[in-house]
């Protein structure tokens, strides 16, 4: 389900390196209304912003109705509760910049230069976020409905297909947060995240965290328990895979404070309930696109769009 981000994403970075050679669009003296979606405008500067996207992507495309679109998810995703925080958003764009092997200040530059605008770009990775968890939202659902959620079903559609059980990574995991109140974010990141690493160089396997916690300010240690490697939370899940057992991931920001997680140990099983999640995760991977274009359709026949 993750995939429209990350598609889109790598697409920008592949025309990034030919940024000098774009051009970038005469910004039009006030922006006018275009469309009106659900009583929300879309304007002519929204519109010029994602048609420079598509030549930042080197790609074609209906940039009014991407828009429209984009104004579809974001108004649904609101009405099933889902809700991007800004924090996610920047952590994504923050990531997106780092994998990339750019600065942030490099990203805004390059988008800047395109004509796209960092907050054109923060709006499309909310609204691709909020979209995914939709369309997961809208899969379970409809999963459940026909009852292939259970595990007995899932294993005769594995086996009608000729294949044995599948296998999936099961790890044991502890979470270990350096606590950072909101009010002292600012004046203890740096601080904080120095002591996390220094504890994160001393990790050794899960047996002695706790202790060597305890000498530490605000520091919590979970033990996550086992964990099969498609429930792994997508934000830490390629990490995770990366890291040998004893060893812990990398450590990042997140609301709580900063955060590494060590792998106590990692596995190979095989039993109904991994070719379940195998059989669902294979099904949501090959039905999103479709179910994604199904959506959509429903949400435009019900939408009130107006053209100026």
């Amino acid at each position: 389900m993750r995939k429209y981000f990350l598609s889109a994403s790598l697409a920008l970075f592949v025309a990034a390196t030919a940024v000098s050679a774009v051009a970038v669009p005469t910004p039009a003296a006030a922006a006018e209304i275009k469309y009106v979606v659900n009583n929300v405008p879309i304007t002519t500067t929204d519109i010029q912003h994602r048609n420079a996207f598509f030549r930042l992507q080197r790609r074609k495309g209906d940039a009014g109705n991407e828009m429209i679109e984009q104004t579809l998810r974001l108004a649904e995703a609101q009405r099933l509760g889902i809700r991007i925080s800004d924090k996610q958003v920047n952590d994504a764009y923050a990531r997106f910049a780092s994998s990339n092997k750019m600065q942030v200040a490099q990203l805004d530059s390059i988008l800047a230069q395109a004509g796209v605008t960092k907050q054109h770009f923060k709006d499309f990775i909310r609204s691709q976020m909020a979209w995914n968890q939709a369309i997961g939202a809208r899969y379970r659902a409809e999963q459940s409905s026909t009852g292939l959620s259970s595990q007995q079903e899932a294993v005769r559609n594995m086996l009608k297909k000729g294949g044995s059980k599948p296998s999936a990574t099961e790890y044991m995991l502890q979470q270990v947060i350096f606590v950072i109140p909101p009010a002292e974010r600012k004046s203890t990141l740096g601080k904080r995240k120095r002591e996390a690493e220094a504890l994160r160089a001393r990790f050794n396997g899960c047996a002695n965290t706790h202790q060597f916690a305890k000498g530490l300010l605000d520091v919590t240690v979970r033990d996550l328990g086992r964990i099969l490697a498609p429930q792994l939370p997508p934000e830490w899940a390629d990490q995770i895979k990366k890291t040998k057992a004893g060893g812990a991931t990398g450590v990042r920001e997140t609301d709580r404070g900063v955060e590494f997680i060590g792998v106590c140990s990692a596995r190979e099983v095989s039993d109904d309930r991994v070719a379940q999640l195998v059989l669902q995760e294979e099904n949501a991977n090959t039905d999103a696109d479709e179910l994604g274009k199904k959506y959509m359709e429903e949400l435009k026949k019900k939408a009130n769009i107006v053209r100026r």
